[in-house]
């Protein structure tokens, strides 16, 4: 899991007034528009240049390169060395097939929620990378019912701000949140509960701990949270993240060197600076207004330029003299504007999306199911099944989540239990039984919920009680 940016190399490699402050005006700036766009586009190249034959990049963070590339506008598919394997369709195999990739035997919702951004980003939808492969459903099978809105190991934070990263940014095809508001906002909520009192965030969880959240927050953590949150809707205005964005300002400022960089445990680097320029940029915030000027009149913009090399790659900090692919994709998309992934430009010569269309008979594949009863918060989960044919039904999804679901239980019970009729209670919700269940499948309208519903590979199935 890659979820924390210098930390992650160093300590854990492979764990993982308010509108008008927040001003977009660049007057202050100074580094240029032509400097920064000359810096992106020779930071694509040298990603491009350690891209291998069979399309992979090689380096620590390679499963990041893909949303550099959609970020400066570079379609994946097209990105490939002479007669070799494009990126796209290489990624699309690696992570289409479960039995080898992660290749641990307990994945953690962080290979997920990277891979899902990854995959977005190369025009690959991430509930349909392949028959087998459904990395929605991936995320949702991690979700904790017992700590609603965290995914994944509750006290690693970041686990959950990735997740709502993923779920908030990979839209469907028709750009289309998947998921239901309803879902976000029990992570966004979480999110809030984990900000520190100086308005900063860190990788570990803070809620519920008056000592975790007096202790200082880390600006690329910050940066994160700051994405997930504007990515899943919460407007700029808000004063979590005015918070968030003074908090950043401090931190700018607290920097001794001037340089624009932030003030981090591990001195100034590209990685950190990044992921709070990303946050500000997800946000809407420009990172070379005068509040992002320090007295030495540079930006954080400035400090990434400062860090790249002659050929094209961003080191990662500065005393280093060598080019590092994690934290050039990092600032490639810092540069370009984006947060933590972009939406696929569109290839030459190829589709715009890849994607399987329907389900293998007699080979295992799961979906993505939430459930909102109005008397809880609402609950996800991935249901596993063994479809017959190339498509299913709501009766056999719901049959499965009594069984084969992750968390377990995902449905105890649900009438009735034969025919093609209107679902009238599941868990015992409504009393007394009556069809008042509505279903909407990736983001779509609802309609009223019946067992004879037909379900398609990849879909994310959304239960509502009227």
């Amino acid at each position: 899991m890659r979820l924390m940016p210098l930390a992650a190399r160093r300590l854990m490699p492979l764990a993982v007034t308010a509108v008008a402050l927040l001003t977009t005006s660049t007057a202050h700036a100074t580094a240029t528009p032509q400097e920064v766009e000359a810096a992106k586009h020779a930071g694509v190249g040298y990603l491009k240049s350690v891209q291998q034959a069979n399309g992979e990049f090689h380096g620590f963070g390679r499963e990041w390169a893909l949303t550099a590339l959609a970020a400066a506008g570079e379609p994946a598919a097209n990105v490939k060395q002479a007669g070799g394997t494009d990126a796209r369709t290489f990624y699309r195999d690696l992570v289409g097939e479960p039995a080898s990739w992660p290749g641990v035997s307990e994945p953690q919702v962080g290979d997920f929620d990277v891979a899902t951004l990854s995959a977005y980003a190369g025009g690959i939808d991430p509930a349909r990378v392949s028959s087998t492969q459904n990395l929605i459903a991936q995320i949702t099978a991690r979700y904790q019912t017992a700590t609603p809105g965290y995914y994944g190991e509750p006290g690693l934070f970041t686990n959950t701000v990735f997740a709502l990263l993923a779920l908030a940014d990979a839209k469907t095809r028709g750009g289309v949140t998947r998921v239901p508001r309803a879902l976000l906002s029990e992570s966004v909520s979480v999110v809030r509960a984990n900000q520190h009192t100086d308005g900063g965030w860190t990788f570990a969880r803070a809620e519920g701990s008056p000592t975790a959240l007096k202790a200082p927050g880390e600006a690329e953590t910050t940066g994160a949270a700051m994405a997930s949150l504007c990515n899943a809707g919460v407007p700029a205005s808000d004063p979590t993240l005015v918070a968030a964005k003074n908090f950043l300002v401090a931190d700018l400022k607290a920097e001794a060197s001037g340089n624009g960089a932030f003030a981090t445990e591990f001195g100034p680097n590209t990685d950190s600076n990044a992921w709070a320029v990303q946050g500000l940029n997800a946000c809407g915030v420009a990172a070379q207004s005068a509040e992002f000027t320090t007295a030495k009149g540079k930006t954080p913009i400035d400090f990434l330029l400062s860090e790249q090399l002659a050929g094209g790659g961003f080191r990662v900090e500065p005393s280093e003299t060598s080019a590092n692919l994690y934290s050039t994709q990092d600032a490639v998309r810092a540069l370009a504007g984006a947060g933590f992934t972009a939406a696929p430009p569109k290839p030459k010569g190829a589709r715009q999306w890849v994607f399987e269309k329907r389900f293998t008979a007699g080979k295992s594949t799961r979906l993505a199911l939430i459930i909102n009863d109005g008397a809880a918060a609402p609950r996800a989960c991935a249901v596993t099944l063994t479809p017959t044919g190339a498509t299913t039904t709501l009766a056999r999804v719901l049959e499965a989540a009594e069984s084969a679901s992750q968390p377990a239980k995902c449905v105890g019970e649900f009438t009735p239990a034969s025919g093609g009729g209107a679902i009238t209670s599941i868990d015992g919700l409504p009393k007394p039984p009556q069809a008042k269940w509505n279903m909407s499948v990736d983001g779509g309208g609802e309609a009223l919920a019946k067992r004879s519903k037909k379900v398609h590979l990849g879909d994310t199935i959304y239960l509502r009680l009227l």
